[in-house]
């Protein structure tokens, strides 16, 4: 199996990628994404997976509600730490 080589088209598609996912993006750039990812096996696994991450979101149950604890893990885990909400404020400060 080959090195992958992270190519400027690379650097494009992943700049692309969520108005791909959102279908928010011209026919010929999609259809240049498409044709990329025939022969970049790394690009095409970060497109499923990150649809398949969307899709999953969008079929949760909206009242579903993570614990602190649950949020903090994830969050981290997903390098987002910064957007959770700090933890000296308080519900009635937001």
């Amino acid at each position: 199996m080959s090195e992958h080589v992270h190519t400027e088209k690379c650097n494009t598609l992943l700049g692309d990628l969520s108005d791909y996912i959102d279908g928010n993006l011209q026919a010929e750039i999609c259809a240049q994404i498409e044709e990329h990812m025939k022969t970049c096996d790394n690009c095409r696994v970060v497109v499923n997976t990150l649809r398949k991450t969307v899709e999953l979101y969008e079929h949760c149950n909206d009242n579903v509600e993570l614990s602190g604890d649950v949020k903090e893990r994830l969050f981290a885990k997903l390098d987002l730490k910064d957007y959770l909400p700090s933890p000296n404020i308080t519900d009635a400060n937001k």
